[in-house]
């Protein structure tokens, strides 16, 4: 076969066209059949079982399987089985039949992804409840640490979530390789019915903390997810005022996210003080607003009473932290609100920090304003 010819099988493999399909291989004998059985196309090194399987077209995936004699198990370069392609695409029909043919059900590709984690990636209880009728194992975790019911919590689905609960109680009990729990997954990704499902049925202590000292709380404010977060306060008795491994707070890492909302939420709902420093460097939320360049942010909390003059520990103000971070909008911003260039404890100015040619012409129109 040639390469025009196989092109086409590929084409006519993925618009669902079995007549053209079968028609094309018949015709081409043993040896089209011995190519059709062993060929990877692209990259991917994707087989005709790949695509049909990924299309959901069931009958393709029959004809190759039965008439051709395709390997049930044939894999690509990322150790994907059709099972995984079927699975990740919510094709049902063409899940329960590859199980059928005997497809193992927890057979892992690439970073130790199992067909049911893939398949926890959407929506589709259908597929989740075939393949754990057929044995799959929900606490198998993949390279990161994450099993099934992680990725679940990512995706939000409430009835995915109970069902899994059901099927496997403990299967909530996990850790990915960093220590986040699925409470941190659900949280993070504003899943709040989900986090009330875990918060109801599992047994999370409050303020959990990951291998970097995030709480659900903190991932669920960061992310700009206020009635999570206000769940985990009421329901999970969360600390507005935990602080990560460097001594941030919720208040430092709304700030790097910029999420102005949420900065008004803990400052003025949750009376937490927005000039909060970290131990170690002193460095407040205006710094770090600042030096990630959230000019929203900077106004907001100027608003909020934010100490526009405040130095961390090494004398630097949130002008030094916005040249270091090479932001000029929020360069220019502070210096309209009336912050200064000035020398931090080293004898550098922010002028010296600056190295794009837009920050520091900021800083140099800043430094000739008579004003």
């Amino acid at each position: 076969m040639d390469d025009n010819t196989l092109k086409l099988l590929v084409k006519i493999t993925q618009e669902g066209q079995l007549g053209s399909l079968e028609e094309r291989i018949t015709s081409g004998g043993s040896v089209a059949v011995q190519t059709v059985c062993s060929k990877h196309f692209g990259r991917s090194g994707d087989t005709l079982l790949h695509y049909a399987a990924r299309k959901g077209h069931l009958d393709i995936v029959e004809y190759l399987i039965k008439r051709v004699g395709m390997d049930v198990e044939v894999y690509n370069n990322d150790y994907k089985r059709p099972l995984h392609e079927a699975a990740s695409m919510t094709h049902q029909a063409c899940v329960s039949y590859l199980l059928q043919e005997g497809a193992k059900v927890d057979s892992l590709k690439k970073a130790d992804w199992t067909p049911l984690m893939m398949a926890c990636t959407r929506r589709n209880l259908a597929v989740i409840q075939e393949l754990l009728g057929h044995g799959a194992d929900p606490a198998l975790r993949n390279k990161d640490g994450w099993n099934s019911f992680h990725i679940a919590c990512r995706e939000g689905d409430p009835l995915v979530i109970q069902h899994l609960l059901v099927v496997s109680p403990d299967v909530w009990r996990t850790q990915s390789r960093t220590r986040r729990t699925p409470l941190h997954t659900a949280a993070m990704h504003g899943c709040e019915e989900v986090v009330r499902i875990l918060l109801e049925s599992c047994g999370y202590s409050p303020d959990t903390t990951d291998s970097c000292g995030v709480t659900p709380f903190m991932d669920a404010v960061r992310n700009g997810h206020i009635s999570v977060a206000r769940l985990l306060l009421e329901k999970h008795q969360a600390s507005p005022s935990a602080a990560d491994i460097v001594g941030a707070q919720a208040v430092h890492q709304v700030a790097v996210t910029g999420q102005e909302e949420a900065l008004r939420f803990l400052v003025r709902d949750l009376n937490i003080d927005v000039n909060q420093r970290t131990p170690d460097i002193q460095l407040t939320a205006l710094h770090y607003a600042a030096k990630e360049g959230h000019t929203s942010a900077i106004k907001a909390l100027l608003e909020l009473g934010a100490d526009l003059h405040v130095r961390d520990k090494k004398g630097r103000t949130a002008l030094h932290m916005a040249c270091i971070g090479q932001h000029a909008d929020a360069a220019r911003t502070l210096l309209q609100l009336g912050l200064k260039d000035s020398e931090d404890t080293s004898g550098t100015t922010a002028r010296q920090y600056a190295r794009k040619p837009d920050v520091v012409r900021v800083l140099e129109c800043g430094l000739s304003d008579p004003s």
